[in-house]
């Protein structure tokens, strides 16, 4: 999977990221870099974000360890098993927060 940077100006939250959940060892790398002061967490799923009628607002949604303060500094952090999707949630901002994404494996 190739890496993947979004970025939530304000109050908001990000499109979900579908993690490739059939690669043999999953390691992913985040990271969540603030531009002012925030308060977010990056949240995953095991919904299945592909599925007919999939809404990211009905979701359940969970706090990934390491991220889910809810945080205030830059943070970075590893998951090792596979969540269906990843998303940034940021409830106060002055700026921006950007998450950053990498899952090994192959390219897709």
């Amino acid at each position: 999977m190739r890496p993947v940077r979004l970025t939530v100006t304000g109050v908001g939250v990000s499109a979900p990221i579908p993690v490739d959940q059939y690669i043999g060892s999953t390691a992913i790398a985040l990271a969540a870099i603030i531009s002012a002061t925030a308060t977010y967490t990056i949240e995953h799923t095991f919904d299945d974000v592909f599925a007919e009628g999939f809404n990211p607002a009905t979701a359940t949604w969970f706090g990934t360890p390491g991220f889910d303060g809810p945080e205030t500094t830059d943070q970075d952090g590893t998951i090792v098993s596979p969540p269906s999707a990843i998303r940034l949630n940021v409830s106060a901002s002055t700026g921006s927060v950007e998450i950053v994404l990498r899952q090994a494996g192959a390219v897709s």
